[in-house]
């Protein structure tokens, strides 16, 4: 069963525009990541370019994956189990980062502070963070659900 070529289209647009978004996620973060390892306990703030980056990376990522799912069907480009096995390999590796980020800072950044910051600044960061790991686990399952599809012999259920 066929899908039209702008479906294809839209789905493989869709796609590179969360691998960018993910991807710049990953390299906006892995700095600070690296000072969290570097300096626990420790305020860390983000540069205000940064910050942007990683706030626009999120909405790009989010309204990207809502729409996917939403409107736009999986486009398997072909079928082979070897990339359908590597895909799904891939989704739960660009999970890794996030669990170990979430695992350092609640883990053993947070019980290191000195001084906890005000509620407000704490639960602005608290969210900021969670709404990073629920966009790279959005875009984990998208990985996935791609994988799936391409492991799927022609004919059998999405």
């Amino acid at each position: 069963m066929g899908q039209s070529p702008r479906l294809a289209a839209a789905y493989g647009g869709l796609l590179a525009l969360q691998t960018a978004a993910a991807s710049c996620l990953l390299w906006m973060i892995l700095p600070v990541f690296r000072r969290m390892v570097s300096r626990l306990g420790e305020p860390q703030e983000l540069e205000p370019r940064r910050l942007a980056i990683l706030v626009g990376s999120v909405v790009v990522l989010q309204a990207c994956y809502w729409v996917r799912l939403r409107c736009v069907p999986i486009s398997a480009p072909f079928r082979n189990i070897l990339v359908g096995h590597l895909l799904l390999f891939s989704s739960r590796a660009s999970f890794f980062f996030g669990g170990a980020f979430f695992s350092l800072v609640f883990f053993r950044h947070v019980p290191e502070l000195g001084a906890l910051p005000p509620f407000g600044q704490a639960a602005a960061k608290g969210i900021a963070i969670l709404a990073v790991l629920f966009s790279l686990f959005c875009y984990s399952l998208e990985l996935e659900r791609l994988g799936k599809a391409i492991e799927d012999a022609p004919g059998e259920g999405r």
